[in-house]
């Protein structure tokens, strides 16, 4: 039997509102800033870096437009415990599908080895980890658990972490490029 948390979705998320209005907002700057990001380094990236454009650069978008549409799913009016669970459990698939191909990229192209331990933690266990937390949480929220709110608060906070590290992380690569002579 399902915890009972109360009459309706609308209700249990009313004190996390403002939580996820501001997560949204800042994944979705932070996606804004990823392309402004890739517009002042557009000299730099070229077909020569195109697999670590698909490793890094790409998958950090994808990660804060993932914390978005959570976001939008969760302040979207006439939801249910249900039909939320199971629209984030949809996306918690697709995030850990994605990473594990952009894990699989990573190898081919031999980032796994020619990276760090801290960036491949951070570029695709974090996120994996962020995604399984999200797919949690799902369930969670299919059975009415209140802590399913919380859990959901965790995943996205993950993600989102994850998220700004590594655009910091990218930012100091490119700045630590050689510069070309004009």
């Amino acid at each position: 039997m399902a915890a009972q948390l109360g009459p309706t979705l609308g209700e249990a998320l009313r004190e996390w509102h403002d939580f996820y209005i501001l997560v949204g907002t800042a994944a979705a700057t932070l996606v804004g800033l990823m392309f402004v990001a890739a517009s002042i380094g557009s000299g730099f990236y070229n077909v020569n870096h195109q697999a670590g454009l698909r490793a890094f650069v790409t998958p950090t978008v994808v990660h804060f437009a993932a914390i978005l549409v959570a976001c939008l799913l969760i302040v979207a009016p006439a939801q249910s415990w249900q039909s939320l669970g199971t629209l984030l459990f949809i996306e918690g698939i697709i995030g850990v599908a994605y990473t594990g191909s952009v894990i699989l990229h990573m190898r081919r192209h031999g980032f796994t080895t020619s990276v760090d331990l801290t960036d491949r933690i951070w570029y695709a266990l974090t996120p994996v980890a962020g995604y399984a937390i999200i797919l949690a949480s799902a369930v969670a929220l299919a059975l009415q658990a209140r802590p399913s709110l919380l859990v959901l608060a965790i995943g996205l906070a993950v993600l989102l972490l994850a998220g700004i590290r590594n655009a910091w992380d990218m930012t100091l690569w490119i700045v630590m490029q050689p510069r070309k002579p004009d």
